[in-house]
């Protein structure tokens, strides 16, 4: 059924508790676990005089997407689970899809936010998954009470 799952992760709360239930899926079918970091960037340069700016925030965003990914796989060890890590850049939805693609993967399973009363109206990185994924989504949602205050879901 599933024996390649991605599980893309930022780091939140909202994909830390995806990673859970996405780990507990795979040990359950003695499934791998590939996790991806998407780094959206800025494109060209606007500039030569901050051409170093951005190369330093590409650098700390690929240290950042190296950190989450490993937690990821830490947790899959934990449940002896294999995983892959891997963080790519490009438009976050569109290197989710091409990467599960690209990988032969069988299902993706990602965190939404609480998104307050009118937050479904504006679309999510989960939604835009959702609509242009060949590959099964199984999306977790954290809800209002687990929500904090001021705090940016993982969409």
């Amino acid at each position: 059924m599933y024996d390649r799952i991605l599980i893309p992760t930022d780091g939140s709360d909202e994909a830390r508790k995806a990673a859970a239930h996405g780990i507990e899926l795979a040990a359950a079918l003695d499934a791998t676990v590939h996790t991806l970091y998407v780094m959206d960037l800025p494109g060209v340069p606007r500039a030569l005089s901050i051409r170093d700016d951005e190369e330093q925030v590409r650098e700390e965003y690929e240290t950042y997407g190296e950190r989450v990914t490993e937690e990821v796989c830490q947790m899959a060890a934990a449940a002896e689970v294999e995983c892959v890590r891997a963080v790519k850049s490009g438009t976050v939805h569109e290197r989710i899809v091409r990467y599960a693609d690209d990988e032969g993967l069988d299902a993706i399973v990602m965190g939404t936010g609480y998104q307050g009363r009118f937050g479904a109206l504006l679309g999510t990185i989960a939604e835009k998954v959702v609509r242009t994924s060949a590959v099964p989504v199984i999306s977790t949602k954290v809800t209002e009470s687990e929500a904090r205050p001021g705090a940016s879901g993982s969409d």
